[in-house]
């Protein structure tokens, strides 16, 4: 598939994109969702190699045994992604169990989109636009993920969340 290509099915400038391919930018993960959609590979898949392209389904279903974990761009560290939705080739939305470490990433995430968090394990300190929140285990909040955000658990042991990312691009 060319650049050019890639762009329209992204909707992401060919310069982006290919800086992206050169590894001169790191970009998300709702734009690597974006671009693993466009091309009809899982996210995973197109993080690790490991995983498959899509699948014509109406139904997905994704057993414990089969899911995967994998780290989010160099920018994520300490956060740990498993693929949920990922059998899903027409998915409008991808689905994560993320777990997360006692350190803010370096940079806040900023993409386009909507996020669903639900707290599983731990106290969540959030910062949204500035602002900080401190979430507990069975919280919810949603958000418009264009403004900068970050989280990390503020216990010694990792937390872990339920993370829906929403994207015009899907």
């Amino acid at each position: 598939m060319t650049l050019e290509i890639l762009a329209r099915k992204t909707r992401f400038t060919k310069s982006y994109l290919s800086e992206i391919e050169t590894l001169k930018k790191e970009p998300p993960i709702s734009t690597l969702s974006r671009i693993a959609f466009a091309l009809e590979v899982d996210l995973p898949f197109l993080l690790t190699g490991q995983g498959k392209g899509p699948r014509a389904k109406k139904l997905s279903i994704v057993r414990k045994t089969e899911r995967y974990q994998s780290e989010g761009p160099s920018g994520s560290r300490g956060y740990i992604y498993e693929p949920l939705t990922h059998e899903k080739a027409d998915r409008l939305m991808d689905a994560y169990l993320v777990t997360i470490g006692p350190d803010f990433p370096p940079e806040p995430f900023v993409h386009e989109g909507q996020e669903v968090v639900f707290v599983l394990e731990g106290t969540q300190e959030f910062v949204y636009d500035g602002k900080t929140f401190f979430l507990e285990e069975g919280d919810c909040f949603s958000f418009d993920s264009d403004r900068p955000h970050y989280s990390r658990t503020v216990e010694k042991k990792p937390g872990r969340i339920l993370v829906v990312l929403a994207t015009k691009g899907r």
